[in-house]
């Protein structure tokens, strides 16, 4: 199975679920395991969490969620135009927060990590973050 999407939207929290629910439904043909489902799902919606959060923190920006399914594997990459990271290679550190007074753990791309096979950041001090990942889903589609 050969698709790909693309899905923006605004920084908002709500939108955390709808990205959720958007990666679901684009994964489904592949009859994903219930694991393997909520990997990903997880994953999106640190990586849409961290966007909306961090990316923008006095601000509404843009937030862009796209997939592609090519055979068993999905690749999708969450971006936005916000802040950056100063330092990606800390950021990708468990328990580094910026916003620790947020009471936020820091556990974001260490979550993505886990539950991704491939995960790459690239970020540009006030030009935005790219987030990168891949899964290849196991289960046989019907």
């Amino acid at each position: 199975m050969n698709n790909k999407m693309i899905v923006k939207f605004d920084s908002v929290s709500e939108n955390e679920a709808f990205a959720r629910n958007v990666i679901a439904s684009f994964l489904l043909p592949l009859n994903p395991s219930v694991d393997e489902l909520s990997d990903i799902k997880t994953a999106v919606s640190e990586a849409v969490t961290n966007a909306i959060v961090h990316g923008y923190p006095d601000a509404t920006g843009e937030v862009t969620l796209s997939a592609e399914l090519d055979d068993r594997d999905i690749h999708i990459i969450v971006s936005d135009n916000g802040v950056g990271i100063e330092d990606v290679d800390a950021a990708l550190e468990p328990f580094y927060t910026t916003r620790p007074n947020d009471e936020r753990s820091g556990m974001g791309f260490a979550i993505i990590k886990a539950f991704m096979d491939e995960v790459k950041v690239v970020s540009k001090i006030n030009e935005g973050t790219v987030v990168d990942m891949c899964k290849r889903v196991k289960s046989v589609a019907v």
